[in-house]
């Protein structure tokens, strides 16, 4: 039967218990992780977020009615021991923070019992996650992830600490706002007060955070939940938190040099990781050729080689076709895999139409120097020993190619390449490679929607070289925008916004946005921008990306304290739910029931 504390003080966390309390009376609290009989002595490890600590139970010690207490404890019982410390009588344990000492218990109370958990709770668990997801106040006792939301913890106090040493305000902005459909889907919550209108839930702070600067005051910052109603990934959450930061009089090189010194100090303190500065910067442009990607992972090499030149003249129909449209020849050369078995090389080439590739060209290079291709017969000897000197292709090299237009020539290495290094163990998570991706396009052309949109956002200022092309050449404009990459994962990015009222009009123009469209979703901002507006700039981090990175963990819901599962549902409390009829009838909302084919209404 549980008891209550009755005026009980817990003096230490459990592994706050040291060699320097031996021969002192402590108290420990916490929840049974296993108990071993003995007979005539019990031995509990004792557990809390700290740690675990070993708690020994004699009669001669405890006394008859603790001994008998401590013979019925179970795994997860709550219990409060007092006891003394003292030198662990047996081996020490060098796997455990306390594994050189043990408490001697004097007394015992059950503060609360458990019944048996439907999974144990243990470090690195092997139960499905869905089951874990449906008790996650149980998983979230786990070691593994209590240190990770510890971690968390620490992140977010150490970057409020930096930023505010550094000039930045903490302000908080409304949850509640307006819609604006650029971007991904927002989330809608309707007014009862205002019927048939509705509010957003906020993607970002952006808006609001630019005002904060036409405010005048200068350096802003918030830890701010965004949602957004679009697909789950790994990496991805309905609900998330940003690291939120606005700076005004302020260029690309002062956002870059305070984010650089916050990211030296978070991975010094907390992964003993120094970061050298200043990270390294790489254009878009530059990011695209080298490595198929624009967050490219730089732990490994294995570097895109463009190959059109080479085979421009060539007979092969695959390279020929590709080149006549438009499109490019690019190779990875996976150094030291021309061994490869057939089978492999054949899954390579399935995982590649994955990205849209029609197949992949391969040059097999034995040790000896001979080679197996799939297109050799299509090509001179000399186009041969050409293309192959082209990738730097050595004795027991594996050499692969695919043609394409160079968005999915890009896709498909880029990925490739990733998949390579993943099969070749050379992704190790403690090795951190930073990166600034420099001068992103500042529109791209949306095939769907036949227009420009923007790749950030409308508010990004072109690079100033770029402005007279805005009109003529939209596609060729390059925008001040960065986005702080860590091993192949975007962390977080931002630009440099428009504070010119023309430029922001002409922006708007190019997007297809008429004036009065623009007023009516932006109004309150260019009426900001009237009234003397400061050139700003920002930048915003995934908190939940940034934390994922620094433990090594494979998901970012091994970092949120209650996620929600691919379809944006939660398994512990069944949210979305229906709600009573009433609170419908009172925001005017109907339900209508669904017309497709065998789909029941909800």
């Amino acid at each position: 039967m549980a008891e209550s504390m009755m005026g009980l003080k817990r003096t230490h966390r459990c592994t706050e218990v040291t060699t320097a309390d031996i021969g002192q009376e402590v108290t420990v609290m916490g929840w049974i992780q296993k108990s071993r009989n003995k007979g005539g002595i019990i031995f509990v490890d004792l557990r809390d977020r700290s740690g675990i600590l070993q708690i020994i139970f004699e009669e001669s010690d405890c006394g008859a009615e603790n001994f008998a207490k401590a013979e019925k404890l179970r795994s997860e019982f709550v219990v409060a021991v007092t006891g003394r410390v003292e030198a662990r009588s047996g081996a020490v344990n060098e796997n455990l923070a306390t594994g050189a000492i043990e408490v001697r218990a004097h007394s015992m109370r059950v503060l609360a019992e458990s019944e048996t958990p439907p999974f144990p709770i243990e470090e690195n668990s092997k139960t499905k996650e869905e089951l874990r997801l449906k008790y996650r106040f149980l998983d979230l006792r786990r070691p593994d992830l209590q240190r990770n939301l510890i971690t968390r913890s620490r992140v977010a106090t150490l970057t409020r600490a930096f930023l505010a040493e550094e000039g930045f305000l903490e302000i908080e902005t409304p949850t509640l706002i307006k819609s604006t459909p650029e971007g991904a889907r927002d989330y809608l919550v309707p007014s009862r007060v205002h019927p048939g209108s509705f509010y957003a839930l906020p993607q970002s702070p952006q808006l609001f955070k630019q005002l904060l600067m036409c405010s005048g005051y200068d350096r802003y910052f918030q830890l701010a939940r965004c949602y957004r109603d679009e697909d789950l990934r790994a990496d991805r959450q309905p609900e998330f938190t940003q690291i939120d930061m606005e700076l005004s009089f302020v260029d690309v090189d002062d956002v870059l040099d305070v984010n650089e010194r916050l990211l030296q100090k978070l991975f010094k303190e907390i992964c003993n990781f120094d970061v050298q500065l200043p990270i390294q910067r790489m254009t878009w442009r530059e990011a695209m050729d080298r490595y198929g990607s624009d967050k490219p992972d730089l732990r490994f090499g294995m570097e895109l080689k463009n190959v059109s030149q080479v085979v421009k003249d060539c007979e092969f129909v695959v390279f020929k076709g590709a080149l006549e449209n438009g499109g490019s020849v690019r190779g990875i050369n996976a150094e030291g895999q021309g061994h490869m078995p057939r089978k492999k090389i054949d899954a390579l080439v399935e995982y590649a139409k994955g990205f849209g590739a029609r197949g992949l060209a391969y040059v097999a290079i034995a040790e000896d120097g001979s080679f197996k291709s799939s297109f050799a017969k299509f090509m001179k000897d000399e186009e041969m020993k050409a293309l192959i000197a082209a990738m730097d292709g050595k004795p027991g090299d594996l050499l692969l190619f695919a043609a394409d237009r160079d968005k999915v020539v890009f896709d498909v290495l880029g990925n490739l390449r990733l998949e390579l290094a993943r099969q070749l163990g050379l992704l190790k998570k403690d090795d951190f490679k930073f990166l600034w991706v420099t001068e992103f396009p500042l529109l791209e052309y949306s095939e769907e929607e036949d227009r420009y949109v923007a790749m950030h956002h409308p508010f990004t200022m072109p690079m100033d070289e770029d402005i007279q092309y805005i009109d003529t050449d939209p596609g060729r404009v390059r925008a001040k925008a960065y986005d702080i990459v860590l091993n192949g994962v975007e962390m977080g990015g931002g630009s440099v916004r428009i504070h010119q009222a023309d430029i922001q009009s002409k922006m708007f123009e190019v997007l297809g946005f008429t004036p009065e469209r623009a007023n009516e979703q932006f109004g309150f901002l260019l009426s900001a921008f009237k009234y003397g507006v400061p050139p700003h700039a920002g930048l915003a981090y995934g908190l939940d990306r940034v934390v994922m990175l620094m433990v090594g963990a494979d998901s970012i819901r091994d970092v949120i304290a209650f996620p929600k599962v691919k379809d944006a549902s939660c398994l512990m409390t069944e949210a979305p739910g229906e709600v009573d009829e009433k609170q419908l009838q009172e925001l005017g909302i109907e339900i209508a029931a669904e017309e497709a084919v065998g789909v029941e209404p909800k």
